[in-house]
């Protein structure tokens, strides 16, 4: 299948400069204005960890930037997916992950059908 050079997508690359929102600035603002956005129910706790289900209570998204047991582990999100029809699974980012690549990898979980 032979593709006109027009039709794909111009390849764009970041300068240097363009790149400061790749280091993490520990905060969950991304994610959360994401999961808001999207009606998950989102808890905040006393201790300043915050607590998001999907709709269909398929997915948990916990930031915990004060839980100890998370301290011990060297995370701060935790996610956890429960699929329809499948194993159950948990993938976890540490403290200098950025958000903003939580949020894409949300993003990207939330638009895979099946889940």
């Amino acid at each position: 299948m032979a593709t006109s050079g027009a039709l794909l997508p111009a390849v764009v690359r970041p300068t240097q400069e363009d790149r400061c929102w790749l280091s993490s600035d520990h905060c969950a603002g991304p994610v959360l204005d994401l999961l808001d956005g999207l009606g998950w129910a989102v808890v905040d706790t006393q201790e300043a960890n915050v607590h998001a289900t999907s709709p269909d209570g398929h997915v948990y998204v916990g930031w915990l930037p004060e839980n100890p047991a998370a301290w011990k582990r060297d995370i701060v999100w935790h996610v956890r997916v429960q699929p329809a029809d499948g194993t159950p699974w948990v993938q976890e980012f540490g403290p200098y992950t950025p958000s903003e690549a939580v949020a894409g990898f949300l993003a990207a979980l939330i638009a895979s059908p099946g889940l």
